[in-house]
């Protein structure tokens, strides 16, 4: 059966497939931000305290990084609202694979809060953490983003 049949047949538009696409788009983007920005704030844990001009190109770095993810964390969350109220995608009480999806979501945002506080933390000067820590930070996002796409992809529950 050709895709386009096969899609119309489970339900699907192509307007929801556009907006599928872009919803994942997003997601990898805002994602390809939650790995990077941590490991920006590895490097700046290892600045020594003499080497203002590397901490400050490094704090301007995870300054733009940050806003930048931001920017896309609000079109993926969006999109998937709309995928999920919009075209009822995983809409109902059955549908626990959802409900474990959207726990992940709120624990992911939570992330994207708290790496936003931590980088305030290091412009103030009030970083206590060392690199080897940042180091297991930057691996939560890894764990979240695999656990998204088993429970999207495989759903088994």
């Amino acid at each position: 059966m050709a895709p386009s049949c096969l899609a119309a047949e489970q339900g699907y538009t192509g307007r929801m497939l556009w907006v599928k696409s872009f919803h994942i788009v997003f997601v990898a983007s805002w994602f390809a931000g939650l790995f990077y920005l941590p490991r920006i704030f590895v490097n700046l844990a290892m600045v020594p305290p003499e080497s203002v001009a590397e901490r400050e190109r490094l704090l301007l770095m995870s300054r733009k990084l940050m806003r930048f993810t931001t920017l896309l964390a609000v079109p993926a969350v969006g999109l998937g609202l709309w995928l999920w109220l919009g075209y009822g995608i995983g809409l109902g009480l059955d549908q626990t694979w959802m409900h474990a999806k959207l726990a992940l979501v709120l624990l992911i945002l939570g992330y994207h809060h708290v790496c936003g506080v931590m980088l305030r933390r290091f412009e103030r000067g009030l970083n206590r953490r060392g690199h080897v820590w940042y180091r297991w930070f930057n691996e939560a996002p890894v764990i979240m983003l695999v656990l998204v796409v088993v429970l999207v992809v495989v759903k088994p529950f």
